[in-house]
């Protein structure tokens, strides 16, 4: 089952809410005034100049200092992950469309100006879904069943949803947070749930425990496929970083959390040391050195 839940009080309405909210102008403001209403996701555009965060109507950019919306409709993104070439999402149409809904599975490959359907529309919504950034595989975490998945669980695609595979997990403990692709090898996936941060080799058939005992929350490949990224709560927010070879675990510094959370992660393709976190509520930051040190361009949804 699909939860954001358990960072060790009680979850208030805003952070419950920031998985499944929206973007929007401040009424009366020029573009360069969006507001993050809520966060659905983060992704870098291929040539490393914009930064994406999906929403529940539209997508934010964030590009040399300045905030807009992009160009495209305004529909509630949900499991939003970007490729190299395109981008890949589920969610909801925008009220008027006569679109389907939900999305069951779409795909963008012009930066979320046009959108085409892969099928699933009007049975699924994937909260939960990740993509290989090289290889274009996706997996999916499926609440419900559906036409093509006749049970809940983890499923992959190497064909855009033509056809679907239900992976075994076993050794997963723990209901399912977070998924994330590494970005050349389509079988290597990693999960976040209420009970750690776990790692597969085998296209989700097994997964072994990573970090145990905690809250995971999100998880993320560096795009040279050597390190993951995991966002975790115990007692405390936490981002580590893991050698997937020599499994060594490397904390991160993080800015000042307060009852608050990293949700999402991404990495710049072009300047690999620049990264951005966003988080429950609302807040969004970039490093420029690998995260030594943090800049905060949305504070709990104003964007700066």
């Amino acid at each position: 089952m699909l939860k954001r839940k358990r960072f060790g009080w009680p979850l208030p309405a805003a952070l419950a809410l920031a998985a499944v909210g929206f973007v929007s102008p401040l009424p009366g403001h020029a573009e360069s005034g969006v507001t993050l209403t809520h966060v659905h996701g983060l992704a870098y555009s291929a040539d490393g100049t914009r930064l994406y965060i999906p929403s529940h109507y539209g997508l934010a950019v964030y590009n040399e200092g300045h905030w807009t919306k992009a160009p495209g409709p305004q529909h509630d993104y949900m499991g939003f992950s970007a490729t190299r070439d395109r981008f890949y999402s589920s969610g909801h149409p925008a009220p008027g469309t006569g679109l389907k809904n939900p999305f069951g599975l779409i795909r963008s490959d012009d930066g979320g100006k046009t959108w085409q359907h892969l099928g699933l529309e009007g049975e699924s919504d994937f909260h939960v879904l990740a993509t290989g950034y090289e290889t274009n595989v996706i997996y999916v975490y499926n609440p419900h069943p559906n036409s093509r998945m006749r049970e809940p669980g983890i499923y992959y695609t190497l064909d855009d949803g033509f056809a679907w595979r239900r992976a075994q997990a076993k050794g997963l403990g723990g209901d399912v947070i977070a998924l994330a692709v590494h970005p050349s090898d389509p079988k290597t996936v990693a999960a976040a749930t209420d009970q750690g941060i776990f790692l597969s080799r085998d296209a989700a058939a097994t997964f072994e425990p990573l970090l145990r005992n905690r809250q995971g929350l999100a998880v993320y490949f560096d795009l040279d496929g050597k390190r993951l990224w995991a966002a975790t709560f115990h007692g405390q927010p936490a981002l580590t970083q893991i050698d997937l070879e020599a499994r060594q675990k490397t904390p991160v510094t993080l800015p000042p959390l307060t009852r608050d959370a990293v949700a999402y992660i991404a990495q710049n393709p072009k300047h690999r040391d620049e990264y951005a976190i966003a988080t429950f509520e609302r807040n969004v930051y970039l490093t420029r050195d690998g995260g030594k040190t943090w800049t905060r361009i949305a504070d709990r949804g104003r964007t700066l």
